[in-house]
């Protein structure tokens, strides 16, 4: 009665599938197993896209000793007999899922344990840490980002599932490309829609019999394979280029998948990459429709999401802040820094505050000596810009 994807999770990180930024050769949970040496660590993304995978595959291949939690269903007491192991042993890793959810009194149980390495915790969320998990227990953590899988990952999964473990299947590519589209990355999705297949079908799966047993619309696929990752970017695209009947049609496939999450990052997204200074008030208004999809979910979710997709479509558009930060990085990662001037150093004496001068101004130079001068924003030109522009010709006379 095991499933198939619980069958199938790997002994060792190198039959795991994708994530190759993290486990490929050379990269840094590769590294950490190849030198026998593991740190806490914190793993987020998607559902399905292989977390605990990652996790039971590191200390399966190390040979250590391990437990899992998940830190909203696992009380205090178990808590409490994890630590008592982890003393017996000497060391224990404690693979916890859902560790977004763990609360104050599992936290103070935990942390003096992680801080002397008694305890190594590998956590597991589809949250941003960032954002949802405490900080004494992220400082401790090393955090990695797992990226969600393509469909040519999905495919390789499926067919090694079905060498390994539905030998005597009968399935040809169009059903194994059916399911990898509408997993949506989902590795265990894509795993379950296969072995109930298999189990429904008398062992004979073809695509009518795959759509009756999906709950997911086939709105991915077709015979061209015009795959879920294409209307995500033609969801951008269309509102990037104004086109707000386009905008509303991919809006739509989107819904009827019921992938509200994917939405709410393409639009948080779009606010500030695609439209940014043109109209900053869209950011706000993003997140307001988030929240109120939050509470509302689907089928009322359907409208605050047109209203502001709406807006972000016929918004003017700016990308002149994307390309302001992204030349600033170009400077650093090529080594061109420079000193902070002394004037402006942690304990300078010689520093002008801007609040003692009028329009809170004053000449001073603020970036190092060899980028004097240097001019990373450029307005794009828009009502808003223009503003800003002119604002910042003005402060530019002043301080240099």
């Amino acid at each position: 009665m095991e499933p198939l994807a619980l069958r199938l999770r790997p002994k060792k990180i190198d039959d795991v599938i994708g994530q190759s930024h993290l486990l490929g050769e050379g990269k840094v949970i590769r590294n950490l197993v190849k030198n026998k040496k593991l740190f806490s660590m914190i793993l987020y993304g998607k559902p399905g896209i292989g977390k605990t995978t990652i996790a039971t595959a590191i200390v399966e291949e190390l040979g250590l000793k391990y437990r899992m939690l998940n830190a909203t269903i696992n009380n205090k007491k178990d808590f409490d007999i994890i630590v008592e192991e982890a003393k017996m042993y000497g060391e224990l890793v404690v693979i916890m899922d859902e560790i977004h959810r763990l609360n104050k009194d599992k936290q103070d149980l935990l942390l003096p344990y992680l801080e002397n390495g008694l305890i190594i915790l590998i956590g597991m969320t589809t949250s941003n840490p960032y954002h949802s998990i405490n900080p004494a227990i992220r400082s401790r953590c090393q955090i990695f980002e797992l990226k969600e899988l393509e469909s040519d990952d999905i495919k390789l999964a499926l067919n090694r599932a079905i060498k390994n473990e539905l030998s005597d299947i009968k399935i040809d590519d169009e059903c194994i490309n059916y399911i990898a589209n509408t997993s949506s990355g989902d590795l265990r999705y894509a795993y379950n829609l296969l072995e109930i297949a298999y189990y429904s079908t008398d062992k004979n799966v073809d695509i009518e019999s795959l759509k009756s047993i999906s709950n997911k619309p086939n709105l991915f696929h077709d015979k061209n394979e015009d795959g879920y990752y294409d209307v995500i970017s033609a969801f951008q695209k269309s509102i990037r280029g104004s086109d707000v009947d386009a905008a509303l049609h991919y809006l739509a496939r989107l819904i009827e998948a019921g992938d509200l999450d994917i939405i709410f990052r393409r639009m948080s997204v779009i606010a500030y990459e695609d439209i940014g200074l043109a109209n900053p008030s869209m950011g706000i208004k993003v997140d307001a429709c988030i929240n109120a999809c939050e509470r509302l979910g689907l089928p009322e979710a359907r409208i605050p999401l047109a209203e502001v997709v709406i807006e972000l479509a016929l918004s003017p558009k700016s990308n002149s802040a994307i390309m302001a930060i992204d030349e600033a990085i170009n400077d650093i990662n090529k080594g061109n820094t420079g000193n902070v001037p002394n004037h402006i150093k942690t304990t300078s004496k010689d520093y002008k505050y801007a609040h003692l001068y009028p329009n809170h101004i004053v000449k001073q130079q603020y970036l190092p000596d060899n980028l004097k001068g240097k001019r990373y924003y450029k307005p794009c030109d828009n009502k808003n810009e223009r503003l800003l522009r002119d604002i910042n010709n003005n402060i530019k006379k002043i301080i240099d």
